[in-house]
């Protein structure tokens, strides 16, 4: 028998205040301008699809996303530091592009800052194609940075 411990199936559940704490945390710890907590509550309250990934009740991932129009946007999707590279994004990103195409999106975009590796690794790995370049778009320690826009056309 091995001394480490197996660490349970990723569970998903809808994100709401219960989780915030948590997700706020993995915010900040992310991100150098993070989200708020009233923008995630803002996103909770209009029905946005706010999914956080827990292992053994503790949030290890959480993505927002809106769907509408038959489009989706990912507009957040974070991996607690002691969490990445174990494929939980990964597994973050397919449950949210698998739930886009049970709400009938045929298309799903998204932004992500150009100095952000690894996301576009992802994203890229998923499937998603640049679209776009969003000058200036998000705040930087020395201005602004631009954000690279993808997209990744659904099937059923």
């Amino acid at each position: 028998m091995s001394a480490t411990r197996e660490t349970a199936a990723p569970r998903f559940v809808p994100m709401t205040e219960h989780e915030l704490q948590q997700v706020l945390d993995i915010e900040n710890a992310n991100y150098e301008f993070p989200w708020s907590r009233n923008i995630f509550l803002d996103c909770i309250k209009v029905g946005y699809r706010c999914v956080a990934l827990q292992l053994d009740g503790v949030v290890a991932a959480y993505a927002v996303m809106s769907v509408a129009a038959n489009e989706a946007h990912l507009l957040n999707l974070c991996v607690a530091p002691e969490y990445q590279g174990r494929g939980y994004g990964r597994v973050m990103l397919e449950h949210m592009l698998d739930a886009a195409r049970r709400l009938h999106a045929g298309t799903c975009f998204l932004e992500v800052r150009r100095s952000n590796r690894k996301a576009i690794r992802l994203y890229h790995a998923a499937g998603f194609n640049q679209i776009g370049i969003r000058k200036d778009y998000y705040p930087a320690v020395q201005g602004r940075e631009d954000a690279v826009t993808y997209a990744i056309e659904l099937r059923a």
